[in-house]
């Protein structure tokens, strides 16, 4: 690491992914992102199982008895050690079939990391995406943490990159903003004014449609903090997490650093790189209701009857209530691309 000034993907590249980097080095994050930040795995099991109900799904639309499961951005494969001890249990999909018999998953944990110890043998751990498979990719929190520019408006209203120094964060405007960066701002997130701020998101279109191009035939979901164009936040969304708590971004690899997801940019670049793949663009709380995670409380009758069942189920009741609130969990985006399959009824 050095103080010298550089834009903010190559710094932040640097500071998440280099030997010492955030997601790398195991004396800086050893508990892995769990450690500084909170997702929706690690909020409740209920999660793994609507996964495990979107996976079950795919393979009987598929007709298969073999299907992947790709986890892009696997942390210490949480979200796989949820789904496999889910599928076991005889799940039913939303329209109460069930799950097909003899269902062989083949996992993959796509990571930078180095496996944990005590992993699933069945998870077989990857640097890169499998290519050519067959079923669910699932990208949760992933794509906020793919590095992009930074762009700020100067005084005269020209776009100009964000230098920012290693060691404490300070920022400085650089030289402006030009050719297919620029081109990018003008389509999915103009600045208007003076002082206002844009996360170039072209690396992160990119990456999501490499990751849905990698699947031969199945369903891609990318599930993130998100924004579209005309609510874009004026002054941009990048930050840090350390420890549990918000930090100030500084890219010296002690911190995770983050930005919302321009989403509706990575539809399109999916649209125009992969052909036969459908879009659909929500949010949590819509997709996990149709998954049957609703948080509805049980009827106080049990209670008597099955007082422990009660329990049980006014805790999962509050599980569920948290993966689909209002201004939290449940305001994720979800972007949903069906690859080689028929549009859904």
């Amino acid at each position: 690491m050095t103080d010298e000034w550089r834009g903010w993907r190559e710094a932040a590249e640097a500071a998440l992914y280099g030997d010492r980097g955030f997601y790398r080095s195991p004396l800086r994050s050893p508990e892995g992102p769990a450690g500084h930040f909170r997702t929706s795995v690690h909020a409740s099991p209920l999660f793994a199982t609507a996964v495990a109900r979107l996976l079950t799904g795919i393979a009987r639309e598929l007709d298969t008895g073999t299907v992947a499961l790709v986890d892009v951005g696997a942390g210490r494969g949480e979200l796989l050690t949820g789904v496999l001890a889910a599928l076991p249990q005889g799940l039913e999909v939303p329209q109460g079939l069930e799950v097909p018999q003899g269902l062989e998953v083949i996992p993959y944990a796509v990571e930078v990391a180095a496996r944990p110890p005590g992993l699933d043998p069945r998870i077989e751990w990857c640097a890169e995406l499998p290519a050519g498979v067959t079923g669910l990719l699932f990208a949760n929190e992933w794509l906020d943490n793919v590095p992009v520019e930074v762009a700020e408006a100067d005084a005269d209203g020209v776009p100009r990159y964000v230098q920012v120094r290693t060691s404490d964060g300070a920022e400085r405007l650089g030289p402006p903003v030009t050719g297919a960066d620029a081109a990018w701002l003008e389509r999915w997130w103009p600045l208007s004014g003076p002082g206002e701020r844009a996360e170039i998101g072209r690396p992160r279109d990119a990456a999501w449609a490499r990751a849905v191009g990698s699947l031969t035939a199945g369903l891609a979901v990318a599930v993130d903090y998100a924004h579209v164009r005309g609510a874009r936040p004026p002054f941009g969304t990048l930050t840090g997490f350390r420890g549990g708590r918000e930090a100030r971004p500084v890219p010296d690899g002690s911190c995770d650093l983050t930005a919302h997801v321009a989403l509706d940019a990575c539809a399109a670049a999916v649209s125009s790189a992969v052909a036969h793949a459908s879009t659909e663009l929500t949010d949590q709380r819509a997709a996990l209701h149709r998954l049957g995670i609703g948080g509805d409380r049980p009827p106080l009758s049990l209670a008597a009857t099955d007082p422990a069942g009660y329990v049980r189920g006014l805790a999962a009741a509050g599980e569920a209530a948290e993966l689909t609130a209002r201004g939290g969990l449940g305001d994720f985006g979800w972007l949903l691309h069906r690859v080689g399959l028929p549009e859904p009824g």
